[in-house]
């Protein structure tokens, strides 16, 4: 029988671990690692991918796609806790069986979400592929140890594609997300009442000029809601709107190299916004952590990883809180990595012409 090993936890701070993350003079913020883990050291499938995290009234939970590879039938969504005791076993709480049980559809990019006054939830999508999936919601009042029947989202409503949404001043949630059956291309979608009515706005770009998907979004203090997206074109892309989320400027590019991957975003309470992304056009292989006071000007702030030719992706982040910064992510699409930062020890770098500082 093949034996889990979870929760083995890695304290790393200082010279170790700039050792374990890359050189500490991309910008010498190293000393802001509190604490590096695998969620789980010996999964109970070969594939981990696609993680999001939340802070529960109990602690915290991580969700993840794993099976035998991307794209198989076998690919659930599998869950893991942490009330301050380590990283629970993997749990499988959702697969991809359908009502009739004749046939089974892997799932894909969970999203855990905890709104104001309401259940916890958890986001996820079924189906063979990126281009034909739909989307599914299930709750849960327990912090994630029990779940809700799995409720299937309207037709054309996927939820929150990649990366947590956003809940407006009113309870309304704005959802990120984004279609890929006629060429990549981003929408908004929102709900006062995820069980029941949604909403889908119009294109934020045309496949044409950007292939765009996967957005995250942040909050301005003036109100404006900032989102940026992953691209084909090797950069990433940014969208405003002025009014909640109903309009959106026209999509333009920012001064960030992308690789085609997933990133994710969070406001910190002090104001500043913090981005967890690969700083390349081409690789995975290096993960970074930048910073900006505005959303438009980003600074350098740390190197996660930096193995070239590896694969790290797929970031999901949040602030907890007690203000530490937690991140998430794919770690060779192996195992799912957990990274506390303390971002008030983050000593940024102005990047020039988007080249990263060393």
């Amino acid at each position: 029988m093949k034996s889990w090993l979870c929760g083995g936890a890695v304290w790393v701070c200082g010279a170790l671990a700039a050792s374990l993350v890359g050189p500490a003079s991309a910008a010498d913020s190293s000393d802001a690692i509190v604490k590096s883990e695998f969620i789980c050291d010996n999964p109970p499938f070969p594939t981990s991918h696609s993680s999001t995290i939340v802070e529960t009234r109990d602690g915290f939970l991580v969700a993840w796609f794993g099976g035998s590879r991307e794209r198989s039938p076998d690919v659930s969504i599998w869950t893991s806790r942490n009330d301050g005791n380590g990283w629970t076993a993997p749990r499988e709480v959702a697969n991809g069986i359908q009502p009739q049980g004749w046939v089974r559809y892997p799932c894909w990019n969970p999203v855990l979400f905890l709104p104001k006054g309401d259940s916890l939830m958890l986001f996820y999508k079924v189906g063979p592929s990126p281009s034909s999936w739909w989307g599914v919601l299930r709750t849960s009042d327990n912090a994630g140890r029990d779940w809700s029947d799995p409720m299937r989202l309207p037709n054309g409503i996927l939820g929150p594609v990649r990366n947590q949404p956003i809940q407006l001043p009113d309870g309304t949630l704005l959802c990120g997300s984004s279609t890929e059956d006629a060429g990549w291309v981003v929408h908004m979608e929102r709900t006062a009442d995820p069980r029941g009515l949604w909403h889908r706005s119009a294109p934020l770009n045309s496949a044409m000029e950007y292939g765009a998907i996967q957005p995250t979004l942040l909050v301005w203090p003036d109100g404006r809601i900032q989102a940026l997206c992953r691209t084909k074109q090797g950069i990433i892309t940014q969208s405003w709107s002025t009014n909640q989320g109903v309009d959106w400027s026209r999509m333009v590019r920012t001064g960030l190299p992308n690789p085609n991957s997933a990133i994710d975003a969070v406001k910190l309470t002090d104001g500043r916004a913090l981005l967890v992304y690969n700083h390349s056009d081409t690789d995975r292989g290096v993960l970074n952590v930048a910073v900006s006071k505005d959303g438009k000007i980003w600074q350098a702030a740390l190197v996660l990883e930096n193995q070239p030719g590896s694969e790290f992706s797929y970031p999901a982040v949040i602030q907890a809180n007690d203000g530490m910064v937690h991140v998430t992510y794919s770690w060779k699409r192996q195992r799912i990595k957990h990274v506390v930062i303390d971002p008030y020890k983050l000593q940024p770098r102005e990047m020039f012409d988007g080249v990263w500082p060393q």
